[in-house]
């Protein structure tokens, strides 16, 4: 029912473009700041499932354990949330797996729910089928991140997602190839149902993971978007990623021409001389977190990415470093009888602690009737780190 996910993963895992930036960059094309928003759409919401209210990390993994849901959603990876200005939290989720009796796609490359402390509600578009849709040519949309810009009476809320070419469908080992980065914009009115605005695709479809993905973390800072490169050399036995560092105005976010390159020293218009900030030899996934609290600057990650163990945090003083990484808080390795464990994604503005952080990862098993038993085995796990 689900891909075996090591062989994918290993060559997509990167998320492009940050989707903070990128909505605030499409903004303006899409809704004026005005006290009713635009009517679009006709996306529904499933009725409501019951849940308890959310005040810790065991009740977020209470939640993914216990409770099975409906069959619009039985599991997924990634798991990227927000908050909205009605209180509601609102998550975007990876390659969905729905249940055998589902009326519509049983597999789909995103999903999003909806949570308060009452309810979790699935967001469905009219065809019952991916909630950003794929494309004409059968390349979908799997999501990395997901941010807001509060208006008037609504949200405007960024999903940044890679394009992902391969199987429409998880009942067999294809190759998968990321194609390039994508911007999906969703409106969501207080207290109702979001709509999806517009989808668009961020550059030529390309693939590769020997130059840096730039976005495959990103954050804003004191006007800035700090958009994070990971790349792999293809070199025999490094397994993991090297870091770099771009920055750019958030309205020129689309504007390649105008990020510059932190090259150890100074910021450089030229890529190639971007800096190596966290070597690729036991070095990060190739995809993460990195975020600035308290004027410190935190990289999430599995250090060497599937193949690793360990839920590793780097800290810096600034966000061109320099990184430096801190002994493993957590082993989340993937094991020989199938079971795969990636991902981790930090989560600073949930359940928020000083000195520590929320993080998650995706887990999947490469066999893909054991998932199909027990779909609960295909879902994110949540636990409290320290920051170092």
């Amino acid at each position: 029912m689900v891909l075996p996910r090591a062989p994918w993963r290993v060559r997509v895992l990167a998320v492009t473009v940050p989707a903070l930036v990128a909505m605030l960059a499409l903004a303006s094309l899409a809704a004026p700041d005005v006290e009713e928003p635009p009517r679009v759409g006709a996306a529904e919401q499933t009725r409501c499932l019951p849940i308890e209210p959310i005040r810790s990390v065991a009740d977020l993994n209470d939640l993914v354990t216990k409770v099975r849901g409906r069959g619009e959603f039985e599991g997924a990876d990634v798991g990227a949330d927000v908050t909205l200005q009605d209180g509601r939290r609102l998550w975007i989720f990876g390659d969905t797996l729905r249940s055998a009796d589902f009326v519509g796609q049983r597999f789909v490359r995103n999903s999003m729910l909806v949570f308060d402390d009452e309810c979790a509600e699935v967001v469905l578009p009219p065809d019952k089928g991916a909630l950003i849709p794929d494309r004409a040519d059968g390349v979908g949309y799997w999501p990395m991140s997901i941010a807001k810009v509060e208006r008037t009476g609504y949200d405007l809320v960024g999903v940044s997602a890679q394009r992902v070419q391969g199987a429409s469908a998880p009942d067999g080992e294809l190759a998968f190839d990321n194609l390039g980065p994508a911007i999906a914009l969703f409106i969501v009115p207080r207290g109702r149902t979001p709509q999806l605005l517009s989808v668009r695709d961020v550059g030529a479809d390309r693939s590769g993971t020997e130059r840096p993905t730039w976005g495959a973390a990103a954050t804003v800072h004191d006007g800035w978007v700090y958009l994070y490169g990971t790349a792999n050399p293809g070199e025999r036995l490094v397994f993991g990623f090297d870091l770099r560092v771009a920055r750019v105005r958030p309205d020129d976010i689309l504007d390649v021409g105008r990020w510059r390159y932190w090259d150890g020293e100074s910021w450089s218009r030229r890529a190639e001389d971007a800096a190596v900030l966290v070597p690729a030899e036991g070095g990060v996934s190739q995809t993460l977190s990195v975020f600035e609290r308290a004027g410190r600057w935190y990289a999430v990650s599995k250090r060497d990415e599937f193949l690793g163990t360990d839920l590793v945090i780097w800290s810096a003083p600034s966000p061109t470093g320099p990184f430096t990484a801190g002994p493993p808080l957590a082993s989340i390795p993937s094991s020989s009888k199938g079971r795969l464990r990636y991902m981790p994604l930090a989560h600073p503005d949930l359940l928020p602690e000083e000195g520590s952080v929320v993080v998650s990862y995706s887990q999947n098993d490469t066999d893909p009737a054991v998932v199909a038993e027990d779909p609960f085995l295909y879902r994110p796990r949540f636990l409290r780190v320290p920051l170092p």
